[in-house]
């Protein structure tokens, strides 16, 4: 007998498909406030769940704070929060930083505390500014326009080399994966049984086409399912 497919046990929301645990959950965000406030870094440590270094901000009112490092920061370096200072890790309203710094962490709403540019390694940079917007270029390539009141993190991400070191063997990709509650590995219909997948079987394509109905049962939902058209895109 056949299992399950992919798609119908992530459905059914099990322990593989859920979301970090709840001890994982740390905020790294930073302060939603619009005075000036000034912070020493007393901690750099690892966090499983974030690809790049955390640091512990100690501000001037004695509140505590867990932010992302960027590259080349260290313990009692300072952190300015809303005041025109550019150095690494201070956060400016994208409309005071000028074009061609790295940039991280970067609000999508004026408050939200950051919600771009967030893994280790990555950057953005801002190419132009405009009377109420600012455009960037993200890590894809993509560019994106933010308004001039959202802020971000001067420098880059830290642990950007975290991917030049060689895996040499599976189990070591398998624990890191694991540290993040990710599947793997994960694998094609083309190279399942045909018990387990409607594409599986030894001809080593899918045998049949990919359009799916809508209504079709869910042993057979894979592929394009209600797909408006199908083929290549005529020039």
């Amino acid at each position: 007998m056949g299992k399950k497919l992919k798609m119908q046990r992530r459905g059914k929301g099990s322990n593989a498909y859920t979301k970090l645990p709840g001890t994982y959950d740390l905020n790294v965000n930073y302060k939603n406030t619009k005075t000036q406030i000034i912070g020493t870094v007393t901690n750099l440590f690892n966090h499983t769940g974030h690809s790049g270094v955390l640091m512990e901000v100690v501000y001037d009112d004695f509140s505590k704070d867990c932010l992302l490092a960027p590259e080349g920061i260290k313990i009692n370096d300072k952190i300015y929060i809303n005041k025109n200072i550019f150095s690494l890790g201070s956060v400016l309203k994208l409309s005071d930083i000028p074009e061609g710094i790295p940039i991280y962490n970067i609000e999508l709403r004026p408050g939200d505390g950051g919600k771009y540019v967030r893994s280790g390694g990555s950057a953005a940079y801002i190419i132009m500014h405009s009377d109420n917007e600012t455009k960037l270029v993200l890590p894809s390539k993509a560019t994106i326009s933010l308004s001039n009141q959202c802020r971000a993190q001067l420098g880059v991400v830290s642990n950007g080399g975290r991917t030049d070191q060689v895996l040499v063997k599976a189990g070591k990709n398998f624990y890191i994966k694991h540290a993040t509650n990710k599947l793997w590995p994960t694998y094609r219909g083309v190279k399942s049984n045909p018990v387990d997948h409607p594409f599986g079987g030894k001809q080593h394509h899918k045998g049949k086409g990919s359009m799916t109905s809508r209504n079709a049962p869910p042993g057979r939902k894979v592929g394009h399912i209600a797909a408006r058209r199908t083929g290549r895109r005529k020039k």
